[in-house]
């Protein structure tokens, strides 16, 4: 019997330049975490994201969260507070930086963190002397964090936003750019997101000075001297000219890559109108718009019947990928002492939650694979 090729859920999709920039790199010689690809890519993302953005392109977003904690004083003994509902990568620097991390539930509307849970865990921390040296919020799968109202709980207490737009590149609130609403933004360009460069992320900041200290710091902190010379501690976490080259091609089809995951998102919506018992995660209003760098849709076995796991073991059986949403940080193992506020909201979507094949290269008939394995699972016509 002949294996179904696998379908994914989120698979790079090339868009054809990316070569010709990596040719150059090869042909100029410069194999080095620095060149004109770096320069180059960090140019592009400056001008797409706007909003007086100045970009280092770094090895990966966890690099960049790391760096940008660092930049925000972070130390031993400190707390940063964590959107729960997220992927580890979020949290584990503030480990990194010997810091306490505290989790914090999301509302039901965008699935990040939520504006009332912070606003309490904030109070509660500040009333025991323990005031938060910065927030980690996450634009999950695209979709923008309520901006307006995070930013004004945030500078109620005077506490720095790392914003994490590791998955929400070209997403916007308010017609603004995602990864410039936070003091220090962040972007992940793995495998798996909306571009790629292969492995690497980027820290955005307003303020020159603040991309220029990250660059320092992520090319081994070297002093300004002849010799090797280091006053502070550095990383070795700047970005490859020939990975900046894939992402100076991938740039050229971002918005490209964008419209047809959104396209794929409608497909999922409009087949899930009338099924009772599923819903598609999309954009509360029209503040918001998603890259929807991943669709999900959450699954009511109350009403079905069924649950999420029996969707996704369905779609297993035909080699088509699909993962629940992130289990919540105050729920995972290394996590489990941590402080957490809020309700059970982050919970019931993990509970109930699918991501669902997302990719911009999905092909016609991969679509109808995974509409057929719908059509039994849910028992309607095609």
């Amino acid at each position: 019997m002949t294996q179904l090729s696998k379908i994914w859920l989120s698979s790079p999709h090339m868009g054809g330049s990316e070569k010709k920039y990596v040719n150059e790199a090869f042909d100029t010689n410069w194999v080095a975490p620095l060149g004109p690809n770096v320069t180059g890519f960090e140019n592009d993302l400056e001008a797409y994201l706007g909003n007086d953005s100045n970009v280092a392109a770094l090895s990966s977003g966890t690099a960049a969260i790391h760096l940008a904690l660092i930049l925000l004083d972070v130390k031993p003994g400190d707390f940063v507070i964590c959107q729960s509902f997220t992927f580890s990568a979020s949290a584990n620097p503030i480990v990194y930086q010997c810091a306490t991390p505290v989790f914090v539930d999301s509302e039901p509307e965008t699935w990040n963190m939520c504006p009332k849970a912070l606003d309490e865990a904030l109070l509660d921390l500040s009333k025991k002397g323990r005031t938060p040296k910065a927030i980690i919020a996450v634009h999950l799968y695209g979709m923008p964090f309520k901006a307006d109202e995070l930013r004004a709980v945030a500078d109620k207490y005077g506490v720095p936003i790392v914003e994490d737009s590791a998955e929400a590149l070209g997403s916007t609130y308010k017609g603004r750019k995602c990864g410039t609403f936070g003091d220090i933004g962040i972007l992940s360009f793995n495998g798996n997101k909306i571009i790629t460069t292969s492995g690497g992320g980027a820290l955005v900041s307003k303020h020159k000075n603040i991309k220029e200290k990250a660059v320092f710091l992520a090319t081994q902190a070297r002093d300004n001297a002849p010799h090797y010379q280091h006053s502070e501690i550095g990383h070795n976490y700047r970005l490859s000219n020939i990975c900046a080259g894939i992402g100076r091609g991938q740039m050229e089809v971002l918005d490209k890559h964008i419209a047809l995951r959104r396209k794929m998102n409608a497909w999922y919506r409009d087949f899930f109108a009338d099924v009772d018992g599923v819903t598609v995660f999309a954009e509360p209003d029209s503040d918001y718009f998603s890259n929807h760098w991943l669709s999900a849709i959450l699954v009511d076995e109350k009403v079905l019947g069924k649950s999420r796991e029996d969707l996704r073991l369905a779609l297993e059986a035909q080699n088509i990928e699909s993962r629940p949403l992130w289990k919540p940080m105050h729920l995972q193992p290394v996590f489990s002492e941590s402080e957490y506020y809020g309700s059970d909201v982050c919970e019931h979507l993990f509970d109930n939650g699918l991501c669902l094949p997302s990719g911009s290269n999905l092909q016609i008939d991969e679509i109808e694979r995974i509409k057929a394995v719908f059509v039994d699972f849910f028992g309607r016509n095609a």
